[in-house]
């Protein structure tokens, strides 16, 4: 099977655990403010590969997986394309590769409850706490990605959330108790990662003619990121084991 691939990184350290083959799929139907990869949004761009020649090129790097590392299909969003995530995912399972899968969420179709079946951790961004939130700063809906949090914890997958966090709009205290109250009924979720809103992406916008929506915002600083971090893991700890 023939997929849109944007590009392939290897030795990748902060995409799940261990060291891994990040897969970065063509096409995102989202449209968030804090995008990093404008590129990788348009479905017609990137290059075509077959299922095989992506295995191959992340057999030549599976000697430096060792026990925790492995493949982690990212995007874009991995997603639009399930039929081709799966074909992907099956062939490193038959190679023995540990698997994880970097989504928004926003897709739940019988298809893409295949590739939830077939992979060993997910990496699930929770964007926002609210839909209101959700819908202003993506323009999708968080329903669906409650709904695939939903179906991903009834099958007993690994859950790694994450969250990108905004300065002065989702970098209070509050806002992290409220993403924990949302959190309590999934008990898959092994842990809760911040991120800091990062501006290194702008050159990318400029080069595409593209306006970057949170030009105007200050980077997330590293203290604020450990005090809400902190937070959270002890709410984390409190609420959800």
């Amino acid at each position: 099977m023939e997929g849109k691939i944007h590009s392939i990184q290897t030795l990748g350290t902060v995409d799940g655990p261990g060291v891994r083959c990040v897969v970065f799929f063509q096409g995102c139907p989202l449209r968030c403010a804090c995008c990093h990869n404008p590129d990788t949004w348009d479905k017609d761009g990137g290059e075509i590969l077959t299922s095989k020649e992506v295995l191959g090129k992340i057999l030549r790097l599976k000697s430096y997986f060792g026990d925790d590392g492995g493949v982690t299909l990212s995007g874009g969003e991995p997603l639009l394309q399930p039929e081709f995530a799966q074909e992907i995912l099956t062939l490193c399972k038959e190679n023995k590769i540990n698997t994880a899968l970097d989504t928004s969420g926003c897709i739940l179709t019988q298809e893409v409850k295949k590739v939830i079946d077939l992979v060993d951790l997910i990496l699930l961004d929770i964007k926002f706490k609210n839909n209101e939130l959700y819908k202003k700063y993506t323009g999708g809906s968080m329903d669906t990605v409650m709904e695939f949090l939903t179906y991903a914890n009834e099958k007993g997958k690994k859950i790694w959330i994450r969250q990108v966090i905004l300065p002065g709009i989702n970098d209070k205290i509050e806002d992290i108790e409220d993403l924990c109250d949302i959190l309590k009924p999934f008990k898959r979720i092994e842990k809760i990662e911040l991120l800091p809103f990062r501006k290194l992406c702008l050159e990318k916008y400029q080069m595409l003619g593209i306006k970057f929506p949170l030009e105007h915002l200050p980077e997330t600083k590293k203290e604020k990121i450990e005090e809400l971090q902190s937070a959270i893991n002890k709410i984390f700890n409190k609420s959800l084991t």
